[in-house]
Formats: structure tokens, sequence, C-alpha cells
């Protein structure tokens, strides 16, 4: 710490000596439908009263550019005939890198007595970049990502913060959303169905420790919660429709930064100083060994993470009509945790002192997409992608008291998937918008898991396939209709086709939402979700005489009805009130056909596919609450966020017994914000704080009796998710220091993580060696700084 206060001395004596920075801002302004550019359209910046008027007019590209724009927090307006006009506000302008600002204007479905600025689903996080989404969206960016506390650039953190969504736990990123499991969330890059897009995450849950997706290529994203618009399918719970920004095709600029998500190097610009084409990339290489020899503790004892990713992003403009983008995440990871090497001392939320653990994985993702403007109402976009997940485990148990290590299990998950992307949109008119699409996803797969008893004397191979292959077809259509300027009813339906068993799922999809007064809404949505299981579900083998039986191969869809009703008050123009009741009710849900409390509902609670035999769709649930979300814009320098969730998730297994599921923790509160304090011209200093309260979660009681007759961890099933653990309680906080220079800018940031040092339970489990019922805890204290430099 005193190292901290001594660099941000020197940096705030040095910075009284720097020249007030500009930069220059540019952009796209294009229809929102039709993604036509719009010509004419005038970008004005907002100064105050008395000064000269600066900005600038759209040429035939839809393109604008308004130079000599002094750095801090800037605000625009966007005005043309025939749109409704547009403000974006607190825009970050910094000196070491241009901002480049791509924005969907809505066509003005009546002439309009006065003139009303409407906010830009640019700036408006309750606005999402799909436009059909009326209910259970909103939107984020990479100021999200960096600016709140804990969220260390990531995604997944950072959404955890939102009305509906507990995060799963401080060691990895699994979300829960409206009490689903993890396993229901689609993640979408640019439009493909990708794999799960974290370092150290099994192809069979959707997080981990790490993302691989970097926050510094991010543009603004899209989170859905529920009753999705009919282009998502195969998803029960969430959608993270993730999406990339450009490389500035006009000037290069390059960046270094050091976090605890490695340390990183970004560039990107044109390709040349006369072609409009761009680039965008940044590596990044794990840092988690250095923090390990400075001694301080993440949570894995002795074994250090090593991961590396690159993501991209390559733009090359066909004409004035098209567009030709090749994107990207490659990224490999691996760690050995030895038992014999753990500190019993220390709180360790992956290895164990009685097991050896090692593992190595690689995602990679890559996609083609070419965009064109067919007609000026007409708009059409074809990906083809590819992406492959390499995943390789194996495990030993060690012997009391010798420690003796013997192997325990071994296993190798290796899948190919190639995508084609199809959508299509096209505005009949300023009232009248139809929108189609198909995706096409070919798995090629290779599965492989053995489970090894009584020292290497026993063996059972759980899963043993090689070159199989399967294709989910999905199609949809949808209609959306302005009745007037403040009505919009929107309906349409989803089709899928998985020919590895055949099922067929048709789902329909509607919304309607109606604005009034002064920035209230109320909206309804309704919709069918219907999801695969996992591959390897299907895969499980089944022991018999005549030799192994695949029983769920057979498995049908799991289906959920989504029901959500939306009250919005933007009671300021800058702070937003939303309520959302709302019902999902899940049936067709895989349970044993034996009388057992097992449910598919459940999986996504441990690390691990499910090695779960004979299984139907014979199980229901259903989760239910009500979410509260008060937010207030960054405006005036500070913003905050409070968002609470009353809910409640159950489920019946084929005992026909109503159980509370794993993810259960009936409420959840988060308390979020942030304030700006400006040193000078050209400096800037900021605090944020989170504090979030979860109910305890509910497990199942570990049987100590048989626990220690048979030596492992035994848990009572007959007692399924009845014992509720103590409320999760965390606070962080951030200090951040921002410099603009004349042509740079540098950034200098620590995260203060669980700061009261609370000791959350992590799981219970049974310790042959003590004999005794143990907890494992979560994340302690622990420090993370950053620094980031461009120009």
């Amino acid at each position: 710490m005193k190292a901290l206060l001594l660099a941000m001395t020197f940096l705030f004596a040095t910075s009284l000596y720097a020249q007030e920075g500009t930069q220059t801002i540019r952009g796209t302004i294009r229809d929102e439908v039709s993604k036509s550019p719009v010509i004419g359209a005038s970008i004005l910046l907002v100064r105050e009263a008395g000064t000269s008027p600066v900005g600038a007019v759209t040429d035939l590209r839809g393109e604008f550019s308004i130079p000599g724009v002094p750095v801090g927090r800037q605000s625009f307006q966007i005005t043309t005939v025939g749109y409704e006009p547009q403000r974006l506000s607190n825009i970050i302008v910094t000196a070491g890198k241009e901002v480049v600002l791509n924005v969907t204007m809505t066509e003005a479905v009546e002439s309009l007595n006065e003139v009303v600025i409407t906010a830009d689903r640019k700036s408006d996080k309750s606005k999402t970049n799909n436009e059909l989404s009326l209910v259970s969206g909103r939107s984020f960016n990479v100021d999200d990502t960096k600016r709140y506390a804990g969220a260390l650039g990531d995604p997944s953190r950072m959404a955890a913060n939102f009305a509906g969504v507990v995060s799963g736990d401080d060691s990895r990123n699994d979300i829960v959303v409206r009490g689903n499991s993890p396993s229901g969330t689609l993640w979408q890059l640019e439009g493909l169905n990708i794999p799960n897009p974290n370092h150290f995450g099994s192809f069979a849950a959707t997080g981990g420790p790490v993302s691989m997706l970097n926050n510094n290529v991010l543009g603004k994203s899209d989170f859905l919660t529920g009753a999705f618009p009919a282009q998502y399918g195969n998803a029960l719970a969430a959608v993270f429709d993730l999406q990339l920004r450009e490389g500035n095709n006009q000037k290069h600029e390059l960046m270094g930064q050091v976090g605890f998500n490695g340390f990183e190097l970004g560039a990107e610009g044109p390709f040349s100083r006369n072609s409009k084409a761009s680039f965008l990339l940044n590596y990044r290489y794990s840092t988690l060994g250095l923090f390990n020899a400075l001694g301080l503790q993440f949570g894995t004892g002795t074994a250090i993470p090593d991961y590396q990713d690159l993501n991209f992003k390559v733009a090359v403009p066909t004409g004035n009509k098209g567009k030709l983008t090749f994107f990207g995440i490659t990224g490999s990871s691996d760690v050995n945790f030895l038992g014999n090497e753990v500190d019993t001392t220390l709180s360790n939320m992956y290895g164990t002192e009685n097991t050896n653990t090692r593992v190595k994985y690689g995602t990679n993702i890559f996609g083609l997409t070419y965009e064109h403007n067919l007609t000026a109402k007409t708009f059409a976009k074809l990906t083809l992608g590819m992406s492959t997940t390499r995943e390789r485990f194996s495990g030993d148990s060690i012997s009391n008291p010798a420690r003796e290590a013997f192997l325990s299990g071994e296993a190798k998950y290796n899948t190919s998937k190639y995508s084609a992307v199809l959508n299509v949109r096209h505005k009949m008119n300023a009232k009248s918008s139809l929108y189609g699409g198909i995706t096409l996803d070919v798995l090629d797969f290779d599965l492989y898991s053995r489970s090894i008893y009584q020292g290497g004397k026993i063996d059972t191979v759980r899963a043993n396939v090689s070159g199989e292959n399967t294709v989910l077809t999905q199609a949809y259509g949808q209609w959306k209709y302005r009745l007037s300027q403040g009505l919009i009813f929107t309906t349409g339906i989803h089709f899928q086709h998985y020919n590895l068993n055949n099922n067929v799922a048709v789902e329909p999809r509607a919304g309607l939402q109606y604005v009034f007064g002064k920035g209230q809404s109320v909206s309804v949505g309704y919709g069918l979700n219907s999801q695969a299981q996992n591959i390897y579900t299907y895969f499980v083998q089944t022991p018999d005489e005549s030799g192994p039986v695949r029983t769920n191969k057979d498995l049908g869809f799991t289906k959920s009805h989504h029901f959500v009703f939306s009250y919005q008050n933007r009671l300021t123009e800058n702070l937003l009130l939303k309520i959302e009741p709302y019902y999902q009710k899940l049936y067709n849900v895989p349970v044993e056909q034996r009388a057992s409390t097992y449910s598919a509902l459940n999986m996504g609670a441990s690390f691990g596919p499910s090695d779960r035999d004979s299984l139907v769709n014979e199980g229901s649930g259903h989760n239910m609450g009500v979410e509260l979300t008060l937010e207030k814009y960054f405006n005036k320098g500070y913003y905050f966020l409070l968002s609470t969730s009353f809910f409640d998730s159950k489920y019946k297994g084929s005992d026909k017994v109503e159980r509370n599921t794993a993810f259960n923790t009936k409420y959840v509160l988060n308390v979020l914000g942030g304030k700006e304090f400006r040193l000078g011209n050209n400096n800037v200093l900021s605090a944020n704080i989170k504090t979030s309260l979860v109910g305890g979660k509910y497990i199942t009681p570990l049987n100590l009796a048989a626990s220690r007759a048979r030596g492992v961890a035994v848990y009572d099933e007959n007692r399924a998710y009845s014992l509720r653990q103590s409320a999760y309680f965390r606070t962080d906080i951030r200090f951040s220091y921002r410099r603009e220079m004349r042509r740079s800018t540098m950034e200098f940031s620590m995260d203060l993580q669980n700061v009261t040092a609370r000791k959350n339970i992590f799981q219970q489990t049974y310790n042959p060696r003590t004999n005794e019922l143990v907890n494992q805890y979560q994340q302690s204290f622990f420090p993370v700084p950053y620094f980031r430099y461009t120009f």
C-alpha cells in the first residue's frame, strides 16, 4: 500500500504539468432494422450555453468525425428528419484512444409535435442491441466490466450484479439466473453459438475461474434472462449475446496492461493509410505465478494455474453495402493440484489433501461473417464458424496413513463444431419489420471417462465414444409491429431439430410493450424454451451382460414456459426503476427411472458432468420470483445500482417429492456505487464499492457414520437439499486513477476483494485422514492490482 500511495503521489504531482488533451470522435449511424446508413444526421457535442457549437453531419456511408473533443466525459445529441432523436451521455474520451461510436436510430412512426430526446441503445443499459427484446434484457459494455468492484473485467462476474442473478462461488464465474442451473445459459459470439468461453471450464459447464473473453475487445453486448426473442434457442436460463468491437480503421493504437487476469498486449489499426480495413488483437498470459511468488494466495495453494489466450477481429469493407469480418478466440490452460502439497491451514477451493488432480483445457473459436444491405430496407448476414474444445483429466486418491497415490479416474473429451448462421431482416415500413434466420451446428465428438476403485483393482467406463457426430438445426421467424410511438408488439416462433434422436421442438414467443407518461412503460413477455442435454449425458453407459448400453440416448428436450411482467419508470433522465415478477414452469426434465431424488435441474452445482444412467423425461420444476432494480446511470461524477431478488426454485425427481433445487438461495441483494474526482484537467481518481448478500444454499447432508465406514464422503440422498448453509456476504472496494497525457492514457487501479475477510462456506465434505466432517471456505481478503497504458 505504501508503494501505491507513493506512485499516486508522483503521478498527481507530474500531472500538474500535463497539457489538456483532445481526441477525435468518429462513428457510423445506421437504421435500427435495415442497417442502412442514415445520411445527413447531425451529431452535436453538448456544451455549456454560450460556447461555439461543435459537431458533424453523416456522409453517404453514415459516417461522421468530430476532431478536437476535450478529454473527459462528454455527451452528444443526434437528430435527423424522420427518426427519433437520440442522446449519448457520459461517453469517456481519453487522449490515448480514439472513440468510435456505432449508433442505430429508430424511424419515427408518427410526426412529433416537439423534439423529444430519447436514450440511445448505445448508452442506455435498459435498451439491448436486439430491438426485439421487450422484457428481461439489458446491455453492458467494457466500461461496466472495468468499473464495477470485483468484476475483474469479466462479463459473468459483472452480470452477477444484476437482478435475478447469483454468482456460483468465488472460485468460478458460473452464474445462476432466476434459480436455473448455470448449464441453462447460452453463449453467443457475433451470432455463433459457442462453447464455454472460460479457462479451466469443463465442456459440461458454462463457467470457469478466468474468462477467455477479453474486455478490451468487447463491444456493447446483451444479457437476457427470460422470455427471449425467437432468435435464441437451446437455452433455458439466460443468453449472453456478445459482440466484439472493430479496430480503429484510421489510426494505429497500442495497449499494455497488467492485472489479475494476466499480462496483456493489444494493437489495432488500419491495414494501410488508404485502407478502410482494420484489425484488432489482444494477447494475454497468466500472472498468477507472479502473485504466488509475492506470497499472495488465491485459493489454489501451491498449484500454479497457467493459461494464455488471443482475441482478434479483422473487418474489411466490400464496397458501400457490404463488409467481411474474421474473428476468433483461442486459449489454453492447465494446472496440477497435488494432495501432498496442499497446505491444510489455508483455504483451498480446488484441490484437497486426499487427491491429486491434473487438468488441461484448450478452446478455439473462429468465425467468418459477411453482411450486406440487399436493398435500402433489407439486410442479410451470413456467418460460418468452427469451434473446438479439448479437455484432459486424471486423478489419484491418496491412501492413509501411507500417503500413497492410486489412479482413481481419467477422462478425455474432444469436440469440434462447424456452424452456419444466416439472419435476414426486412423493414416493411416504419411500423412493421420482419426477421428470420436459420442456424446449423454440426458436432463431432470423442468422449472417454473411466472411474477406478480399490487401488486399481476395479474400474468402470462411464463413457466411451469415438468419431460420432450429430446435427442441431434451428430456425426462427419474428414480426415486430409498432402500433404507435409507444405501443410495440412482437410475435414469433423458434424451431429445433436434433438428429441424434430425431427430437423436434416448436416454441412460440410473444411480447407487448406500452410506453406512457414521461418515461414509464409496462411490458409482458412469453416464451416456450427447449434445451437438449449435454452431449455427454446421451452417451453415459449402463453395464449389461451383453455389453454396455446407452440408456440415455433417447432423452428429449427439457422445456420451460417463461412468463414475465415488467414495469419501468425513468424517474429522471439518468435514474431508472425497474420491477419484474416472473414465473417459469419446467417439464420434460431428465430423472432416474427408479424412484430417486435426482434431477438434471441440479446439474451445474458441481464442476464435472453427471454419470447418471437410465434417465427419462418425467421430472418437473418451477422458478418464481420478483426482481427490483434502481439504477443511477453515471452522471455528474457518480453512479449507483441497487438490485434485489426474492425467488423460489423447486423441483420434483422421480420420487415425486417437491424439494429445493441446489440453486434456491431465496434472495440476493447487491448494492454498488462509485464516484469520480477530477484532479485538474487531465486526471481522474475514482472509488467504487460493491456489497452482496445472498441467502444460503440448500445442500444434501453428509452421513458421517457411513462416510467413516467407507472412507469417502457419503451423502444422505433421502434428505436431498434439505440443509441450508449460512448466508453469503462480501464487500469489494476498487480505487482507480486515470491520467491523460497529450497522446496517451495511463490507468492504475486496486481491487480489494472481500475486504471484511468474511469466511463464506464453499462446501461441506468428509476428510478421510482426520475422519471428520469439514467445511471448506471461499476466498478471503485478496488485493488485485491493475495497470493499463494506451497510446
